[in-house]
């Protein structure tokens, strides 16, 4: 017997309560709005500046040790990673990272960082001292903004060009709700936002957008199979006949994520959480922001007449 989250046939009217599901998502972007303008974000190390210590020991590495020994120097926000070189496991390296200093004591930073850490493993050496201006970070928040409106930007062109420019406002306009909520949370939890955070944004954009897709290319099918059904009609029979892939690929992804969340320590923790925010929000969006908004704007539906004369035969009227 299979497993089957959702059943074979389902028939839910998703527009019954559209006042309602379009109110919520209102409300929780203008509150992720409040919020970031209110509480703003946590920014890491690589949006304040900071300064990163490449170290080399001859013993085991244990973060733990090294945290606390650091600890009581009061260096502000510090990451700790095990770096491992497969051509040379032998090594213990880590990357520590600490919040952007005054230039006046950052010598004498390094120098108690050093006889810290050399007071868990004496044999522990520092390889490389990097360190990176708030100049530098002030252009990391840039590029990485530009890299989400770019990234939306190139959807809305994908959606205009692979559909209508109905579908491509729907989809983008889902897009939006997933990122500006998913930043509404990690200003309201005050969880670390870092570089690892924009690439979770981006994958979420992907995410959402392939839901999304998998909905209209339904929905354009339809259309063109029920010409004279209202268009709520068919949206509600697309979103049903594909309601089974949907919620078993966001529940398997979330599976995953979840192990990773609980088992995958600190360091990815605020990235997997991002991403498991923004699966449940981008399967919501899909459904309910996406589908209702192509809804309100309306979509022609006489596609299928130009190509039936430009191409003949059985799969004609597919569009690959």
């Amino acid at each position: 017997m299979r497993l089957k989250l959702v059943p074979s046939e389902t028939s839910y009217d998703f527009f019954s309560r559209g006042a309602l599901t379009g109110g919520f998502s209102v409300v929780m972007m203008a509150a992720s709005v409040v919020l970031f303008l209110m509480m703003g974000l946590n920014f890491g190390i690589d949006f304040r500046g900071g300064t990163t210590f490449r170290t080399n020991a001859d013993n085991e590495v244990v973060v733990a040790d090294y945290r606390a020994a650091l600890q009581p120097l009061g260096l502000g926000d510090t990451s700790i990673v095990v770096v491992s070189d497969p051509l040379k496991p032998e090594n213990n390296v880590t990357q520590i990272r600490i919040e952007a200093q005054d230039a006046a004591v950052a010598a004498e930073t390094t120098a108690a960082v050093l006889d810290a850490l050399q007071g868990v493993d004496e044999t522990l050496r520092f390889e490389a001292v990097e360190s990176v201006g708030p100049k530098v970070s002030g252009e990391l928040v840039q590029t990485a903004v530009l890299a989400v409106v770019a990234a939306i930007a190139a959807v809305l062109f994908y959606i205009w060009l692979r559909f209508e420019w109905q579908f491509a406002l729907g989809a983008v306009a889902a897009l939006v709700h997933d990122v500006v909520i998913t930043i509404g949370a990690f200003s309201l939890l005050q969880i670390k936002f870092d570089l690892a955070i924009i690439a979770a944004l981006l994958t979420i954009v992907g995410y959402s957008l392939n839901d999304t897709v998998v909905v209209f290319d339904r929905v354009r099918e339809n259309l063109r199979k029920y010409k004279t059904r209202a268009l709520t009609e068919v949206l509600n029979l697309s979103i049903n006949e594909t309601l089974s892939r949907t919620v078993m690929t966001s529940v398997t992804t979330l599976i995953a994520l979840i192990s990773l969340f609980v088992l995958g320590g600190d360091v990815i923790r605020g990235f997997v959480f991002a991403m498991i925010l923004g699966v449940v929000i981008g399967t919501y969006s899909s459904v309910f922001v996406a589908s209702a908004i192509l809804n309100r704007l309306g979509v022609k539906r006489d596609w299928s007449k130009e190509a039936a004369r430009k191409v003949s035969g059985q799969y004609a009227d597919i569009d690959a």
